[in-house]
């Protein structure tokens, strides 16, 4: 099929300038781009007078894990944001590989990141994980990380300590394996269970064979608060030691104490290492909250033996006085949010009991007031009777700080959205795109349009691999997006979480038209 895009303002992705052309697509490829082209046989038209041309928007971090698989509407939100690639496997979470002596548990530790995995669809090698993307009927392109927290899970379960020689050779191996069927690298969440019981030179392990392979490692650092630079640091350190390249996820600095300073400490440590010629870049989202699970919460000294042992502690009066005592001291190397930013500005995102889905919308200290209880204990009676499948949105950056890293030449945008049913989901889920437009470009020009395309587009695609894509070249694949930037604006916010972006007039994956609001025929 031939479509013709008359024009448009093309921004090509590569951060340059706009200019005025059209775009013959032949089949799934651009066949041509340039002024005043012919329209070649029956080629359909789509007038894009007034319109921007750019490249389908690329979201390397989106844990969409399970709802590729089992979401009836997946690809509504994201289609109406412009993206047309994305990347599941974050933080170190994957739904494979999984011991099946752990998966009961480990699958409901990342529920409310990923979203509930149902018995049948687990996948116990990459071989079949890989094989089962390739033959989904969505359209967008999907790339996918190896977890370490899956791995490390799936080798020695959520026991605290290093691994064993033998157990580092089969994470190893494990790793090996991803890499050869199709992962674009390997993802840490240090700050999860069991990941945060590994070493630097544990880290630096898994993360060799990616160095060899030429592909990259992105981290959720063990520490985004108080120890966010010695965490930058400590994973700057083993990208070295591996050769690899490093992409550090949702940088950000957290508690309100940290907030305007700290990141400039973590920013001259990453430039200090660019300088030296490491591969170190990061990524960000628009939203001064966070998401993640509510075992966040808790100190990992009490997660030592699993989150089974822990739910029966915080039963018990005693198990919930130790949890007391833990959150109210310092607690080396683990971001206390509750002490960092207060239980006000802690809010409950997702649920899996009836009973408390009034509490979606509510922060732990507005529920808890209601409930007349102390904070640390609800959080205890929503662990045990939760069995800790709840998910929560931190309030916990400043938006000066997020307009720091944004400006920054080497941080491209994400939206780590998470997919755990939540009823009041975190609004980047549905709005990160078309937001970092209206608050970065139109609203505070912190960014030109074309820089914060390049953000959305060829950056992000060549940095998790993405090839011939990302940019709007002959040859390459014709994922195109058209839209006026004065219409093309998101709704969700956290009130209204779920509200779907808008102003998107046509999103084309390989020269197939997904959506298409002002198409005409020649």
């Amino acid at each position: 099929m031939s479509i013709l895009i008359q024009g448009g303002t093309v921004y090509d992705g590569s951060g340059s300038p706009a200019f005025r052309a059209d775009i013959m697509l032949e089949g799934e490829r651009i066949a041509a781009i340039g002024t005043a082209l012919p329209a070649v046989g029956h080629a359909r038209i789509v007038n894009a007078q007034g319109r921007i041309v750019c490249p389908g928007f690329v979201d390397i971090h989106r844990h969409a894990d399970s709802a590729i698989f089992t979401a009836p509407d997946f690809g509504k939100t994201e289609k109406a944001q412009g993206i047309t690639a994305l990347v599941v496997g974050n933080c170190g979470m994957a739904p494979v590989p999984c011991a099946h002596k752990w998966r009961e548990e480990y699958y409901r530790y990342i529920e409310p990141v990923v979203g509930a995995i149902p018995s049948g669809l687990p996948f116990d090698t990459y071989l079949q994980y890989s094989e089962a993307l390739s033959k989904l009927k969505i359209p967008f392109a999907i790339g996918f990380l190896a977890g370490a927290g899956a791995i490390k899970t799936a080798v020695r379960g959520f026991a605290p300590g290093p691994f064993t020689p033998e157990e580092l050779a089969q994470a190893v191996a494990l790793v090996t394996e991803a890499l050869e069927q199709g992962a674009r690298g390997l993802s840490f969440g240090i700050m999860y269970q069991p990941e945060c019981y590994s070493s630097k030179d544990e880290l630096a392990a898994l993360a060799a064979p990616v160095g060899r392979a030429g592909k990259i490692i992105c981290a959720h650092i063990r520490g985004e608060g108080d120890s966010l630079v010695e965490s930058v640091q400590e994973m700057i350190d083993v990208a070295d030691k591996a050769e690899v390249a490093l992409n550090i996820s949702h940088f950000k600095a957290t508690g309100i104490h940290n907030w305007r300073s700290l990141i400039f400490r973590a920013i001259e440590r990453i430039e200090a290492a660019r300088a030296k010629g490491q591969a170190v870049t990061a990524d960000f989202y628009p939203y001064d909250g966070g998401s993640t699970t509510l075992l966040s919460l808790i100190p990992p000294a009490l997660l030592e033996e699993g989150s089974k042992r822990l739910i029966a502690k915080l039963s018990t009066q005693a198990g919930r006085e130790e949890l007391r005592k833990y959150l109210a001291e310092p607690q080396p190397g683990w971001d206390n949010m509750a002490a960092s930013i207060g239980w006000e500005r802690i809010l409950i995102a997702s649920t899996t009991l009836l009973e408390h889905e009034s509490y979606c919308g509510k922060s732990v200290m507005q529920i808890a007031e209601e409930a007349g209880l102390e904070p640390v204990d609800l959080l205890a009676d929503l662990i045990v009777t939760e069995e800790g499948r709840v998910g929560i949105i931190v309030l916990s950056m400043a938006y000066d700080d997020i307009a720091v890293i944004a400006r920054l030449p080497w941080t491209a945008l994400i939206s780590d959205s998470l997919y755990g049913a939540a009823a009041r989901p975190h609004p980047r889920l549905n709005g990160a795109f078309p937001k970092f437009l209206r608050d970065y470009v139109r609203g505070s020009a912190i960014l030109s349009l074309e820089e914060a395309l390049h953000k959305m587009t060829a950056m992000p695609a060549q940095r998790l691999g993405f090839a011939e894509r990302g940019v709007l070249k002959a040859g390459y694949y014709a994922d195109i997006l058209v839209f006026d930037p004065e219409r093309f604006t998101d709704h969700a916010d956290y009130v209204h979480s779920t509200a779907l972006a808008e102003g998107m007039d046509l999103v084309m994956v390989k020269g197939e038209p997904q959506c298409s609001q002002n198409e005409e025929q020649p």
